[in-house]
């Protein structure tokens, strides 16, 4: 609810009481309401106040607040926006992020607002007239820069403002061309043709024709001459012509300065910044460079917030800083995670909150009992999954799989590692879900071959299924949902377990029925329930909660043990946990509050425990990060109101939500394997964005584009179409454009792997493609971004090569067959220059391979080789190479067990 007083605009009204955009534009120094319709429009003569709100299911609002500042905006009114945008805060009690935005520099978080994009109107606003003045059509060149979200600034309509570097669109009063510099990736490509469609509809009523134009294409085609004629006739593009948008330099040390009540910067600390360095009734500025914030204290008063206001301002004007320099405000407790990531040791924004409410009748009933508890409903955990479907179960004891007996299969040990697969029906074909489960207390060696192999599996199943890593005790809702009835006892049977048991003269805990063990009993339904047996280490007393209910085992006697705080549900899982455990118990059951002394003395005697439950609360709203991956670099940029149009094919994109994060890899991404994305996964846990205190041991499931399941789904507002559609970004938007969408083939719903980098090392970011989808020669400047282009982007759209199946069909963990997916016209060196023929006798079948030589086979190739089975790659090799690489025969090799196989591999950089 908004605060109002009389020192707030009446324009404010009931502003952040709805969720969504509200937006007001200065005219003639008063504040007007922008109605709906008119939202995006911006005019260049003007500032506007922009406020978005979000209304979480839990909590207080969130609001941000932008203020807009165009290019021929009066100084009068740039000032005004400022202190409007500050009061907007006061009405809202002062808990906004403000947000200063110039026009053509505006954030990433604006610009999301206004998808696809903002597109500055000449002239002022008027809300007097019925019409917009200054919205006069007119030919215009714009240069489109963005992936994501795009920055659109309107160039001088000149054959020198093109280059090679960026998109371009031309409207003109017939046509819209698009522009594609040979240097321009992909997905900016794709953006432009979404800004064309804009175009086309708003300011042309959808009726206007549309032209793709390939950056070094001279001859035939008349759209070509045509948008040539229109600079006076063709001629070449300096090669050295500089960007619109230049490179930032390197930023300087992040420095801390206290903002005194005359507006003067006192520098406190540089580089190492602590939490304690901000008293509450100062106002600071945090120079970081690219990007300056004022932190704002609760306890600072308005007019000490103005002049902090003004003194940044002044500070990047004497500093003689880049307009680009974006510039943040931010008030005590609102910090965001950007801004949290400069200091050392800043508190977890999100901390466990204790359990206050009960629930039914056994709130009133406990009130009475001093406790103090309210009615709560139970907090969502749909698993949005089919849960009917079928499960199998093995046991990692090294470099052995034990596929464990049905009655087993809910059984699992804290010190052993588990491979779980979960086969049940999609839309139109059965989807596998795999979980490698990492006991907690399991050991390194387990675990790592856990990971290779679900990997090897996974590789050898049908289609794409998803990948899990799961490590005990955070397991997600997906995992219970589909075992249903778990119970998860201490200790282990793997050898590694018992080795680290030896060796570090520990007692072996193992659960056996001789010995005490003390059971939490949870869940939400029969099934969806788990007994957990507690760590024998700590004082199992202080383990209780009231809020649960336990069973007690020991070599005499069985105990249930009854939480004052525990619902009638509660109970109902106790008696069929019982059952499951062991159907010939007789348990003794106690209440709270009733327990003999057997009872303590069988768990170490009496101990203080919660009478709370520890709440893991709502969980926020999901955030989506692009993730840029390069031989010495790792990047990550959040897209913010993200919608199923970000998953981009030639991406690869993180969705934290918090609880787990999904790796979802794009078909035309360059990430190689699903062991390389689960890598990602771990590097985005330990780089912690969000500052959000996540754990290393956090669940992290592998997503490829295509075969997304249900539960990823439904974070997005899904149009099944969409996914469905073959080619690049770039002409999947062209075929939509032109009405002719192109449904994805068949064969391409299994086809990760050969549109993955591994097959086509040419499909890099930088790369150069038409807009009819042929492959074009990449240009210099993309061979200096690192990328291992090759001369053709053919390989992407070649017809696949003739399948070579079983060629390991002795070993396979599984008897369906291997098939390749690569292209023999992808590599078009001739035999003689880099390869020749060899047959391979796997297991009695004979198949042609070509012979490549180890470096170029290798994962982390300079020179990678195309078209060729990826899970196969040591095949390719000589049998002298082979023998000398190996140490044996490809003879011997393949007599092997699959997993013995794997693990050379991997040894040799060849898995």
């Amino acid at each position: 609810m908004s605060l109002l007083s009389k020192d707030i605009d009446s324009a404010f009204e009931g502003a952040g009481s709805k969720a969504g955009l509200e937006i007001w534009c200065i005219e003639n120094l008063r504040l007007v309401r922008i109605p709906k319709s008119s939202h995006g429009k911006f005019y260049a003569g003007n500032a506007y106040v922009v406020l978005n709100t979000i209304l979480p299911k839990n909590g207080p609002p969130w609001h941000d607040v932008h203020y807009w500042l165009g290019n021929d905006t009066k100084e009068v009114d740039l000032a005004m926006a400022s202190d409007k945008a500050l009061e907007l805060d006061a009405a809202l009690g002062s808990c906004t992020v403000q947000y200063k935005e110039l026009q053509g520099l505006e954030t990433q978080k604006f610009l999301s607002y206004f998808k696809p994009c903002i597109i500055p109107l000449e002239g002022a606003y008027s809300s007097q007239e019925a019409h917009l003045n200054g919205d006069t059509y007119k030919v215009s060149l714009l240069t489109c820069k963005g992936d994501h979200v795009v920055h659109i600034k309107e160039v001088p309509f000149s054959r020198s403002s093109l280059n090679h570097d960026d998109v371009f669109i031309l409207d003109t009063a017939s046509k819209v061309f698009l522009f594609s510099g040979c240097n321009s990736t992909i997905q900016e490509r794709a953006k432009g043709l979404e800004v064309v469609q804009y175009i086309k509809e708003n300011k042309h009523g959808g009726k206007c024709e549309v032209a793709t134009i390939e950056d070094g294409k001279f001859v035939g085609d008349s759209d070509v001459g045509e948008f040539w004629s229109l600079f006076g006739g063709f001629a070449p593009i300096p090669r050295d012509s500089p960007s619109s948008f230049q490179k930032q330099s390197d930023t300087p040390p992040v420095k801390l300065s206290w903002i005194t009540i005359q507006g003067k910067l006192c520098q406190t600390g540089t580089d190492s910044l602590h939490k304690k360095m901000l008293e509450t009734d100062k106002c600071y500025l945090l120079d970081c460079g690219a990007e300056v914030f004022v932190w704002m204290g609760r306890h600072s008063s308005i007019s000490e917030r103005k002049i902090s206001i003004s003194a940044a301002e002044g500070f990047l004007r004497d500093q003689n800083r880049s307009t680009g320099t974006h510039l943040t405000f931010l008030t005590e407790g609102l910090e965001s995670s950007i801004f949290r990531s400069y200091f050392d040791d800043w508190p977890q924004k999100v901390e466990p909150k204790l359990y206050e409410e009960g629930r039914g009748k056994v709130a009133a009933i406990f009130k009475q009992q001093g406790y103090d508890v309210k009615e709560l409903p139970e907090e969502d955990c749909e698993p949005f999954i089919n849960c009917r479907g079928t499960l199998k179960v093995w046991r990692v004891n090294g470099d052995e799989l034990s596929l464990l007996p049905v009655p087993e299969q809910t059984k699992l040990f804290s010190g052993d590692c588990y491979l779980v697969q979960f086969t049940y029906a999609g839309n139109d074909r059965d989807e596998n879900l795999f979980f490698a489960w990492l006991g907690c207390s399991s050991v390194m060696e387990d675990r790592k071959a856990t990971i290779s192999h679900m990997n090897a599996i996974a590789d050898s199943t049908k289609g794409n299924p998803v990948l899990a890593q799961v490590v005990g005790d955070n397991e997600p809702v997906q995992f219970f949902s589909i075992i249903q009835k778990l119970i998860i006892f201490k200790g282990g049977m793997s050898k590694g377990y018992k080795k680290f048991i030896a060796e570090n003269g520990l007692t072996d805990e193992t659960y056996g029925e001789n010995k005490t063990a003390l059971f939490r009993v949870q869940g939400t339904s029969p099934h969806n329930m788990q007994a957990i047996q507690l760590d024998p280490l700590l004082q199992v007393s202080s383990s209780l909660n009231s809020s649960y209910c336990y069973i007690l085992q020991t070599e005499t006697f069985i105990f249930t043990w009854i939480g004052n705080l525990s619902s009638t549900q509660d109970h109902d899982l106790l008696d069929r946990m019982l059952e499951l455990i062991d159907p010939t118990w007789q348990p003794t059951s106690v209440r709270e509050g009733t327990e003999p002394d057997t009872f303590w003395n069988a768990l170490g005697g009496k101990a203080e425990y919660p009478r709370e439950k520890e709440m893991k609360g709502y969980t926020e709203d999901p955030h989506l990060f692009v993730v840029n991956v390069s031989e010495d670099e790792f990047k990550v940029k959040e897209i913010y109101n993200f919608s199923q149009d970000d998953l981009t094919t030639e991406d690869v994109l993180v969705l934290d939500c918090h609880r787990e994060i999904y790796v979802w890899i794009g078909c035309h991404s360059n990430i190689r394997s699903k062991q390389q994305a689960l890598t990602l996964g771990l590097k985005f846990l330990e780089m912690d964005i969000l500052v959000e205190g996540l754990s290393l041991e956090t669940p992290i499931f592998i997503v490829t584009e295509g075969h997304e399941p249900p539960f990823f789904t439904h974070f997005f507002e899904w149009d099944s179409s969409k996914a469905n559609m073959h080619g690049n970004s770039f002409e999947r938007k062209l075929a939509l454009l032109k009405g002719k969408p192109q449904n994805l083939e068949v064969s391409r719903r299994n086809s990760w792997k050969a549109y993955s980098r591994e097959t086509t090392p040419d499909s890099s970011r930088s790369q150069s493609v038409s807009s009819n989808g042929q492959g074009r020669s990449v240009s210099p400047a993309s061979m200096v971004s690192g990328s291992n282009s090759m001369s053709s982007s053919n390989h992407l759209f070649s017809r696949p090569a003739p399948i070579a199946r079983k060629l390991f069909s002795g070993s396979s963990l599984h008897d369906e067959s291997l098939v390749s997916s690569g292209s023999p016209a992808a590599e078009q060196r001739s035999p003689s220059q880099s390869a020749s023929y060899i047959q391979v006798d796997g297991s009695g079948d004979c198949v042609n391979f070509l012979i490549y030589p180890y470096e170029r086979l290798k994962v982390m190739s300079n020179d990678p080789v195309a078209g060729i089975n990826v899970t196969k790659r040591e095949a390719y090799l000589s049998d002298e190479e082979f023998q000398g690489k190996f140490g044996m025969t490809k003879g011997a090799f393949y007599e092997l067990p699959k997993w013995r196989q794997n693990k050379l591999k991997m040894s040799l950089n060849l898995f």
